[in-house]
């Protein structure tokens, strides 16, 4: 009998990936998935599952949170972009982990492990639930604060703008434009000075003078020369090109 899983990344993007890569093995019954944390605590409490496929870094509370707030500890297996985080939680025998971006040989590993532990209490560890208590406050203390807001200056007026409305940063002629609801608003910001400032899980830089939200992507092309056109889901479907030094990273981030 296949094991029921649930799938929990506040990717989208990455959801959609690991759900092609496990119905492509045949060897999970997927039931369903949350990109938002706190809906994938509720829907988890009142309908436990086998199986958890669990994000780390995530906004409001990250996986290890998820996992702490579980009346009902499922077999897991956690999925990371950094494996600076204390990945001697992952030598506990109930849990296992993989690297993103995912790939089918990470995914069998960890699927084979799994189903020597089926048939195990995945809480009768004794040091798990201190250790996942331990590694969700470690987790949070080091979670770096990134901007929500950005200030535009109209005149003597400041503009505040809600960053999930923006869809990409540029800089034209010495200045920096954040674009919403195609229109743009210039920033007190550089480029550089952006990157470090936005949460890498949302903005990208795509060119030394572009940075896309990942969530207003609608679709990615492959340009002639090694480049890529991507495609905004914005009412003018506007087009941005990512370098061709960046693609790889790119694509590497967006698991495509």
């Amino acid at each position: 009998m296949k094991l029921r899983a649930y799938l929990v990344d506040d990717e989208p993007l990455a959801i959609d990936r690991l759900r092609r890569l496990l119905e492509h093995s045949d060897r999970v019954e997927i039931v369903g998935s949350a990109s938002e944390p706190e809906e994938a605590v509720a829907a988890l409490t009142s309908s436990p599952v086998d199986l958890l496929f669990l994000d780390i870094q995530m906004p409001r509370l990250n996986g290890f949170e998820v996992l702490s707030r579980l009346p009902v500890q499922p077999l897991v297996i956690f999925t990371t972009a950094y494996d600076q985080y204390a990945l001697k939680a992952f030598a506990v025998n109930s849990v296992d982990y993989l690297l993103k971006p995912i790939d089918p040989e990470q995914l069998t590993r960890s699927l084979n492990k799994i189903d020597n532990l089926r048939g195990n209490d995945p809480a009768s560890h004794p040091d798990l639930q201190a250790l996942i208590s331990s590694l969700a406050d470690s987790l949070r203390s080091r979670q770096p604060e990134y901007l929500e807001r950005i200030a535009s200056r109209l005149g003597e007026r400041l503009w505040f703008i809600d960053l999930v409305r923006v869809t990409h940063f540029y800089a034209e002629e010495k200045l920096t434009y954040a674009v919403t609801e195609g229109k743009a608003y210039c920033v007190d910001y550089t480029i550089a000075d952006l990157e470090g400032k936005l949460d890498p899980k949302k903005f990208l830089r795509i060119h030394r003078s572009t940075i896309v939200n990942v969530a207003w992507i609608k679709e990615v092309a492959v340009l002639p020369g090694g480049g890529l056109n991507v495609r905004l889901r914005d009412a003018k479907e506007t087009d941005l090109t990512v370098a061709r030094d960046r693609a790889r990273e790119f694509k590497s981030r967006l698991g495509c």
